[in-house]
Parts: structure tokens; sequence; C-alpha cells
């Protein structure tokens, strides 16, 4: 009976034993680990883990050069089948963030954590040093039962880390605008710098449509060189900032922007004003940048106040629209009344841009575009205000391809509906094919039409592959203005080209064949050539242009469908009814810059006085309904005036960075019409003009 009660108490020692050996918890365990006693194993997969994550982590090159000290850590759990998953990292940089996944990603498979006998998983959280050097294991259970509060511990030291991260990934600005998907300010002085390097025989660029990307102009002319170049010695950060940098430069691993402020501040005198002295005060902001290589981003806001030349605040005043407002500032927008002669005229202008393949960039805003290798434009051209677009311009082989839709207004009194102005949209083709390493061809569409039939924006015309005219048949003869046009240019040599552009309004075969110079036949053309490096004078470039555009050209039979926005011509700045001539010489010299402009012309305007009130067809708003005769219709007719705009500028570059100047410039202006009327007035002027200027756009003068 003695021998049983032993033999039933070693029994039950026994299982009460096992029993505890069995709900005791054994963690995962690496095959160099199986020889140790259990209570060794968590210190074995401790050192394991940490050994095979020292050994094997890469930290980045740049890190290594930048001598970056730092901490890595690693939340990761072991789950049911032995195998290592991170859940968290815990990094400054992506790139120590990527590395710890890679790393873990290699580990081999292990015996897998158990409790109760039974596999389960486990959570540990390692933390590994930046530089790599001799260091202690750092790894932590995370299944203990305070693992949640030590996990939101962790992620609030990171949460609370991120605003340092955000600043310790600053780098130096490394002027990325000047190979981004950016448009470079268009203007004709900063345009002219780089005009013979995209001109140079053998080329395979497209030099019409305008604006450029910074992109594109890259491939040909090195502006990031030339404004290293123009660098001033600059010891404190005011100097640097007034002479060579943007304001604001700022730039991370996947973004950059820059900031500069906007100035236009000009003073001056027109000595046939009945006024003291002309001036402009333009204050504003240009902000432009880029998400990672494909997106980019660009605005500038104006706050403006002015004051022209006599003739030039008599066209603004001419130009008003509906409604209380004076005038419309030309090239700028509607503007309200500012003191007693002079107006305040806010301007905006942005665009978002795209690129979401190498042969196609996307860009949607709201500003200017320009199409033409001159100084004038017979196509589309940046003297309206601006105006919201979508273009489209894609390039492949030798063929430039722009597609440009645009929402455009009618503010005149007899087109107001509600107070609302009419809105009227324009869609416009431009093929550009290089036919050789010389030769140019061009050919271009656009149609108008308005909301007509409450049929909106029609779809008709967002095909970017299509013929107008044949949609206009579709759609109903007056439901759409179509034009075509065809430009060429040919590159004499690296130091000569000539260019050339033809518009077509509409064309009547039997009336040319008639020679009775019927109204029918609307069309204008353009003859241009540039000569670089002048007579061997490096930077002087030379240009010569003619333009005439027979009357009625860009109007339309009905009220609305001429080609025309706020009051201002879409192309020519003349309207129609006109000859001109161009001549223009500009110099750079390191900062400094001079240019001297001869324009000479004639034009005719309509009468509009007693029983005189015929569309001599200088007015593209007139109907042509309205004209006096059919034939015999020839360019200054109704009341012919000569016209003659020179000027001369100098300027000095302060800041290439944002295109800051100071400059003087004087004007002449002689205004000769065979008869006077209300509108319509003789005089002469002399306009002496200073000040300094961030050059972002064209002013346009030469009325």
């Amino acid at each position: 009976m003695k021998h049983c009660l032993l033999i039933i108490i070693l029994c039950f020692q026994c299982f009460a034993n096992a029993q505890s050996e069995t709900t005791n918890e054994k963690p995962p365990v690496f095959d160099d680990c199986k020889t140790e006693v259990l209570e060794n194993l968590q210190n074995c997969f401790d050192n394991k883990v940490f050994n095979l994550l020292f050994t094997e982590f890469k930290v980045p090159e740049n890190l290594s050069e930048e001598n970056y000290k730092g901490e890595v850590v690693v939340l990761f759990e072991v789950d049911k089948e032995g195998s290592f998953r991170v859940m968290y990292v815990d990094a400054v940089y992506k790139t120590l963030k990527e590395e710890a996944i890679r790393v873990f990603k290699t580990f081999p498979k292990v015996e897998p954590a158990t409790y109760n006998g039974n596999p389960t998983f486990k959570q540990y959280s390692i933390a590994l040093k930046i530089p790599l050097e001799d260091q202690t294991v750092t790894t932590k259970d995370l299944s203990e039962d305070n693992t949640l509060e030590k996990e939101l511990t962790t992620l609030e030291q990171s949460a609370k880390s991120e605003f340092d991260s955000v600043i310790s990934n600053y780098q130096p600005y490394s002027n990325k605008e000047f190979k981004s998907q950016l448009n470079i300010p268009f203007s004709h002085s900063n345009y002219s710098r780089f005009d013979r390097a995209t001109n140079l025989i053998g080329t395979n660029s497209h030099t019409a449509a305008k604006p450029f990307m910074y992109e594109d102009v890259a491939k040909y002319y090195d502006i990031e060189a030339e404004n290293e170049a123009l660098k001033k010695e600059s010891d404190t950060w005011l100097a640097k900032k007034l002479w060579n940098e943007h304001l604001v430069q700022l730039q991370g691993k996947d973004y950059w922007f820059t900031i500069d402020p906007i100035f236009d501040l000009q003073v001056g005198k027109d000595t046939d004003a009945d006024f003291g002295s002309t001036f402009n005060n333009t204050r504003g902001v240009y902000i432009q940048g880029g998400l990672g290589k494909r997106f980019n981003f660009s605005a500038s806001v104006f706050e403006s106040q002015g004051r022209f030349a006599q003739y030039y605040n008599r066209y603004a005043e001419s130009l008003k629209a509906f409604g209380p407002d004076p005038a419309i500032i030309p090239g700028r927008g509607i503007a309200k009344r500012f003191k007693d002669n002079a107006y305040d005229y806010p301007v905006a202008e942005a665009y978002l841009s795209y690129t979401p393949a190498d042969f196609i960039n996307i860009q949607f805003g709201h500003g200017k575009n320009f199409i033409g290798d001159g100084y004038r434009s017979l196509f589309q051209s940046d003297v309206a205000s601006p105006y919201p677009f979508l273009k489209l311009n894609t390039k492949f082989w030798k063929i430039k391809y722009t597609n440009t839709w645009s929402w455009l207004r009618d503010v005149r009194p007899e087109v107001t509906e509600d107070g609302a102005f009419l809105t009227k949209y324009i869609a416009n083709h431009y093929l550009s094919w290089n036919v050789n390493k010389r030769l140019n061809i061009g050919l271009f569409e656009s149609v108008i039409w308005t909301n007509s039939n409450d049929r909106g924006f029609d779809v008709n015309y967002l095909n970017p592959v299509i013929f107008y005219r044949a949609i206009e048949f579709e759609t109903g003869q007056d439901a759409g203005n179509a034009i075509l046009g065809a430009s060429a240019k040919y590159k004499w040599s690296d130091d000569i080209n000539f260019y050339g552009q033809f518009i077509l309004d509409e064309f009547s075969l039997s009336d040319v064949k008639g020679g009775e110079k019927s109204w029918k036949n609307k069309f204008g053309y353009q003859l241009g050539a540039k000569y670089y490096n002048a007579f061997k004078v490096k930077d002087l470039m030379l240009q010569a242009e003619y333009n005439q555009v027979r009357p009625y050209t860009y109007s339309h039979n009905t009220i609305v469908l001429n080609y025309a926005h706020n009051n201002q011509p879409f192309a020519h700045l003349w309207g129609s009814n006109f000859r001109e001539l161009v001549l223009i010489g500009r110099y750079r010299y390191k900062r400094w810059l001079g240019e001297a402009k001869l324009i000479a012309g004639v034009r005719g305007f309509d009468v509009n006085e007693g029983t005189d009130n015929f569309n001599y067809g200088g007015d593209i708003y007139a109907t042509d309904n309205d004209r006096p005769f059919d034939t015999g219709v020839k360019i200054g007719q109704g009341i012919k005036t000569n016209t003659i705009n020179a000027s001369i500028q100098g300027a000095y570059l302060v800041n290439p960075a944002s295109n800051l100047k100071v400059f003087a410039n004087v004007s002449y202006r002689n205004f000769n019409p065979e008869a006077q009327t209300a509108s319509i007035i003789n005089n002469t002027t002399v306009w002496f003009n200073l000040g300094i200027r961030t050059d972002l756009f064209n002013w346009y003068f030469d009325l």
C-alpha cells in the first residue's frame, strides 16, 4: 500500500512538472540557437536579429558622405510560421526606411514562438544607430502586458518628430526650374537671349508656339550657366537676394519652389499730355515650383495703379467694358478709376503643367499664348488680356502639335445679358513640321463659337485632330467662325533666318480672278528676317518684319464671332486694314541690355460721324455686313492714317534669377490721320520713362 501511494505521488509530481513546462513561453528560435537552454533562447534570438541587421544594413551613400548621425527604429513581428514581417519603421530619411525593410526581407524563417506548446506570433522593436559602429543590442519584446502603450509611445515620438524630419530633408537649392516643364516667362527681350541657339541649322526645335518650357530650351541653351556667369560676389544674405538669387528658394527630395516679389515701378513724362507725370505702380508675388519630376505650377498676382501717355489712356478708355469701370488696360484687364485720372487694374495669372509622358505636356491655367517667330503674330498673339486655357503640346519625330482651347469674353454693352459678359470659345491647332535641317512648315486652324442654342463648349471642337471647316457644315455655317493659316521658316545660316505667316479668314477665287478687290478676300501675311551676331558683333540681333492684313479679316457677319477678347484683338494689335514695317535691334553685354525699335504703318479707321457709320474693315468687332461697298476694297480705306512709333531703351539686369531690370526708355509716336474725328486725333507724343521692372510679359505701347 505504501509503495502504491509513493508511485501515485511520483506520477502526480511528474505530471505537474510536465504541465508546468508546457505552459512556459518560448521565443522564436534560429537554427543556430537550438542548442541553447531555454533561459538563453531570448538572448540568442536578440543577438541574431541584431547581427543580421547590423551586417546587412547599408547606409545610403549620400548620408555617409554627410556623416549623418541618427537612429533607425524597426517594429517587426515573427508570425506563427516563423516569417519576419516589418510593421513600422521610424527614420528621418525614406531611404533608411527602405533599407531596413529590404534587410528584414532577407531574414531566414525560424522556429516560431510558442505559448502552452502552441505556435504564436511575437512582436519586437529594435534600434540601430547610424553611423554603424559597435553598439549594444536594443531589441524589445512588444508582446508584454504594455505592448499597446509602448507602440503608441513609439508612434507619438515619430509623429512629434515629423516636422523636424521635413526640415532635415531640405537640400541646397539646385536651380530646378531650368530643367522643369515650367514656361519661361514670355517677353521678346527675354527670348532674344536664346533665339539664335534654338534656330541653329540642324536643330529639331520648334520655335513658333510660345511660351517655351525650360526643359525644351535646355537642349540648346544653358540658362543656368549664363546666370552663374552673371553672378556677383556677395557675402551677405541681402546682397545675394538682391543680385543673384530668388527671395525664397526651397528644395526637398521630391519638391521645390521659389518665391519672388514682382515690381513694375515707372515714372515718366508725356509731352503731349494735359496732366503732370505718368506712372505705373505694380507690386505682386511670383511663385513657381515642382512636385516630383512631371508636375509643375506657377502663379503671379499683380496689384497695379497707373497713368500712361495720353494716347494710351484714350485707347484704354475706348476699350471700356459694360459697367461703371472706365477702361481696359491693353494686355492687362478691366481697370477701376484711381484718383482723378489714373487706373487701378489687378491681374492674376497661373497654370499647372503636367507631363504624363516624354512626348506630351498638358497645361491648364489663366494666362496668354503666342504663335509665331516674329514680333507680331497673325495667328495668336499676347496683346489681349489673360484668359483661361487648356493646352496640349505633343512632340515626336520632326513634329510638334499644339492644341489650345480658350474661354474668352465679349464685354460690350450690346452683347451683355443681365449684367453678365458674353462667353465665347476658341480652339486653335498648330502643327509644326521640320521638313529638313533648314526648313520648317506650319499649319494653323482656329474656330470661334458662342453658346448659341445653349450648346456651351461644343464637344465637336474637343477633338485635337480635326478640320474645323468641315465641322462648320455640321453645326451650321454661322455657328462658328473658322480661320486657316500657314507659316514657314528657313534657316539661311546659323546667323540668318527668314520667317513668314499667311492667314485666311475668307477667300473667293472667282473674286480674285475678277481683279476687283472684293471684300471677300479676307487674308493677311507676314514676312520677316532675323540677323544674329550682326556684322560679327556678338549678341547683336537685328530684325525686320512686314505685316499686312486686308480689311474685314478676323471679323464676322454676326456681332460676336470675331477673333477678339475683352475688346482687344486676339492676333495683331492693330486688328485689320493695315500694313506695317517693324525694325528692331537688340544688344546684350553681360548685364547690360539695349533695344531700338521703329514701327511705321498705314491704317484705315471708321468715320463714325454724321451719316457715315459704315464699317471700313479696321474694327474687327463691327459686322462686315455694314460695309460701304463690295469691291474696290483696299488697305487704308476709311480714314487713312500714317503712324510712326519709335523707341530706344537701355536696361541693367539687377537679378537674373527673377529677371528684375532697371531701365530708361524714350518713345516717339506720330499719329497722322487724313481727317480728324472725336476718336481719331492727330497728335505727336514724346514719352520719357524710367523705372524698375520684373520682366515677365510684353508691354505693347506701339498702337
